[in-house]
Order: C-alpha cells, then sequence, then structure tokens
C-alpha cells in the first residue's frame, strides 16, 4: 500500500476500512432503490404497503438471491484478499486471470 493511502499504520486495518466502506456503500444504495422502488408501487396501487416485509420467494427467484449475496460477498472478500500497491491493487490478480493462473 502506498504510504500516502496508509492512514492507520497497517495495510490490515485499510483493508477492513475499504471494506467498511464498501458494504455501507452497498447498504445505502440498496436500501435507496427499495424504498424508492415500494413506494412507486404502492402509489400504482400495485402492492399495499408493507408487502415487502411479507415477500416470499420462488425457488427460482431464491436462485437469484442467493446468486446475488454470493457475487456481494466475493465482492467484499475480494478487498481483502488483493495485493499491490494502492494506485493498482489488483494487478497480480488480473494478471493471472489473463494467463488462466490462480493466486491462492
Amino acid at each position: 500500500m502506498a504510504s500516502e493511502f496508509d492512514y492507520f499504520g497497517d495495510a490490515r486495518f485499510g483493508k477492513l476500512f475499504d471494506l467498511v466502506l464498501q458494504l455501507a456503500t452497498e447498504v445505502h444504495v440498496t436500501r435507496q432503490r427499495l424504498h424508492a422502488t415500494e413506494a412507486l408501487l404502492v402509489r400504482a396501487g400495485l402492492v399495499e404497503e408493507g408487502a415487502v416485509n411479507g415477500f416470499e420467494p420462488s425457488d427460482r427467484e431464491k436462485e437469484i438471491l442467493d446468486r446475488d449475496r454470493d457475487a456481494l460477498l466475493a465482492r467484499l472478500l475480494r478487498i481483502l484478499t488483493e495485493s499491490g500497491p494502492a494506485e493498482h491493487p489488483l494487478r497480480d490478480q488480473w494478471e493471472s486471470l489473463v494467463s488462466g493462473k490462480s493466486t491462492g
């Protein structure tokens, strides 16, 4: 990690902080979109207020929700496992992906 980005004196804390910021961003965007979607549906009379709280997904919907959860966790774990300087922290992983090798 480049020294100008090392706010905590320990790269592990920096990665943890990056993870928390990523989570906060994801939660904020999701909450805003969910609120907007639910409000629009209620206004249009397509669902009753509070109907989202009682939602039970179908098997196919559950698969999609599970896949989205797994993709989110993979993005978050990538923050903790990336290597290299802050300017291009995933360069090693990218080069390995392009060459077909695993970085472990």
